[in-house]
Formats: C-alpha cells, structure tokens, sequence
C-alpha cells in the first residue's frame, strides 16, 4: 500500500491544524461571449457531485474539506477543472466516476489521481 503523499502544510507552518484542511474549487465560469468555458461542460454537475460525496463519507466541515464554486481559473483550455488547496493540484474531469475518485483518492486518503492531473 502506497503512503499518504500529503500532510497538512498548514499545520506545519503555524503549528496549528487549519480550519480546513483541504479546499476543493471548481470553476463554474460561464462567458456571455460564447467562448469555450467549465460551465458549458459539466462544472456545475461535477461541483454538485463532489459536494454531495464529500457530505456522505462525513468528510465536510471544521478540520476537514470544503467544497468551494469558483469563478474563472483561467484554465479554459483543460475544463473543467478544479484545484486543491492547499497542495495547488490541478484536475480536470469528466464524469461521476472522475469526481468519485477525486474525493475519495485525494479529499479522503491525500493521493493523488494520477490520470487527471493537469500541469
């Protein structure tokens, strides 16, 4: 079994555990002009999708993760995408099982879902 790649930065900078301990922002960002963008494929399905994981394996609240909506990430090209903070690691997904392996890989254990990173 492979370790936990994370442990809270947080804690390690001002030695106390953080209110959260991980964020999770997707981009739900509409443009009016038409140009591509997260909210024409899916960001708001997958942003509802993740909250609603995050609530059933009790992983919301104080100490734990929140799940955040986010205007534009400037990361068009890749969406939809999300970013986890506090390790800056960026996702895109395009279905359920993308957003179920997203919490529970890395909101809930700290590893990495290798096949959706984005650079």
């Amino acid at each position: 079994m492979s370790e936990k790649l994370f442990e809270s930065p947080a804690e390690t900078v001002r030695g106390t555990k953080p209110y959260f301990e991980r964020h999770i922002f997707f981009c739900l960002n509409e443009r009016a002009s038409g140009e591509d963008c997260c909210a024409q494929h899916g960001a708001m399905a997958g942003f509802e999708r993740c909250k609603q994981q995050v609530k059933a394996l009790k992983l919301n609240g104080p100490g734990q993760v929140r799940v955040n909506k986010a205007g534009c990430l400037d990361r068009c090209a890749n969406g939809p995408v999300a970013v986890v903070y506090p390790e800056g690691v960026w996702y895109s997904y395009v279905d359920t099982h993308d957003i179920d392996e997203i919490v529970e890989s890395h909101l809930k254990n700290g590893r990495l879902v290798q096949r959706l990173l984005i650079p």
